[in-house]
């Protein structure tokens, strides 16, 4: 209930944030409109029309996080969460969209001039609007830093990046007044690349997240101490975290305990530290794995040591976990995490084995290849 709390508290903060976007985006792109119709200014009609996409981008923004919010359901159990990177999308489509246009008419009035006839009024209007949009932009951004929304975040990075164009129509309106030297449609050129600029970036990042990618080490670094700090902890390995929307979180983890833990204490453990990793980070474990550590005697643990020093000596090699010796079976296990750098990861893998099987050649050396999956 906490839990679904705190979306629905998310989806009203964007959504009030959004409805403040477009009351100022809509003002500002009238006046713009209506006073750039009037002196003729190419830059300031562009300027307006980048406006009034940013109006259709917070009604997306609104639409997307709506969708979102909404409680899992049997057909999409893990929520809905991952609409906004398809919103991100469409918001970055708007941006193109505007930019190209703006970009072609900017080429037009290059090859057929006209002279725009700025005034006080309409330098005004511009001013306005930069410190307009200077505000707009900061609270947008600061807004979607506190609920972790990307799609917040840039749209007042757009809003902010919008005070600089706007800046840059006014300082070219003022050197047409000064000198009578027009450069407002080679200034709506550039304006119009950075639109365009704009729009490839947000669904590169849409797509990135799509497509699934390194969880920011912050997450990772919580959920490892979260569980280390349970009692009868001694590691805690191979986290694996999957997004399912913004600051949404399902995952998996190891955990490395005596080989003398009874099934019921691990039953404890695994309760225990799902729920304090979810309480304190708000990630949802959906696994706990076991690793069992040598107790018996000083003699595997020398072989441990031994072993894990001769490990992460070999380049690219990140770390040695959940090693175990079953002197029963005379059998080995461990996992060797090998960095992405490695030109040949299969091979080193190998490598390794070969060394230990050297060093312990009458025990059954079983190693598993683990990926840098998460920053731990």
């Amino acid at each position: 209930m906490a839990d679904q709390d705190k979306v629905i508290s998310r989806e009203k903060t964007i959504v009030r944030t959004g409805i403040i976007g477009i009351a100022a985006n809509i003002l500002l792109a009238s006046f713009k409109a209506l006073v750039g119709l009037a002196v003729h200014s190419t830059a300031m009609v562009l300027d307006a029309v980048n406006n009034f996409s940013d109006v259709l981008s917070s009604v997306v923004t609104i639409i997307g996080t709506k969708i979102a919010a909404r409680k899992p359901d049997k057909k999409h159990p893990l929520g809905h969460g991952r609409v906004e990177y398809l919103s991100q999308m469409i918001v970055a489509a708007l941006i193109i969209y505007a930019g190209i246009t703006a970009l072609w008419e900017s080429i037009k009035k290059i090859i057929n001039p006209v002279d725009a006839e700025h005034s006080a009024v309409s330098l005004a209007v511009i001013s306005v609007a930069i410190v307009v949009k200077i505000i707009l932009g900061l609270y947008v951004k600061a807004k979607g830093k506190e609920v972790k929304s990307n799609l917040l975040i840039s749209s007042g990075t757009d809003a902010l990046f919008d005070a600089v164009l706007s800046t840059a129509v006014l300082i070219s309106a003022v050197i047409f007044m000064v000198f009578k030297f027009n450069i407002e449609a080679y200034v709506s050129v550039v304006i119009s690349i950075f639109i365009l600029k704009a729009g490839i970036e947000i669904i590169l990042e849409a797509v990135d997240d799509m497509l699934g990618h390194r969880v920011e080490g912050e997450y990772t670094r919580n959920v490892k101490a979260s569980a280390a700090a349970v009692p009868g902890v001694y590691g805690v390995y191979d986290i694996v975290l999957h997004n399912y929307g913004p600051d949404r979180y399902l995952g998996s983890l190891h955990i490395e305990v005596d080989d003398t833990v009874t099934a019921d204490r691990i039953d404890q453990l695994t309760r225990e530290i799902n729920n304090k990793v979810f309480v304190e980070t708000g990630v949802i474990l959906t696994a706990v794995g076991i690793y069992s550590r040598n107790t018996s005697n000083d003699e595997q643990m020398r072989i441990r040591n031994e072993i894990t020093k001769l490990v992460v000596e070999h380049d690219h090699v990140l770390q040695l976990h959940g090693f175990y010796i079953d002197e029963a079976r005379k059998r080995v296990t461990f996992d060797v995490v090998i960095d992405f750098e490695a030109s040949d990861r299969e091979g080193l893998f190998e490598h390794i084995k070969e060394d230990v099987r050297k060093v312990l050649p009458e025990y059954d050396v079983i190693v598993a290849l683990d990926s840098d999956i998460s920053d731990q």
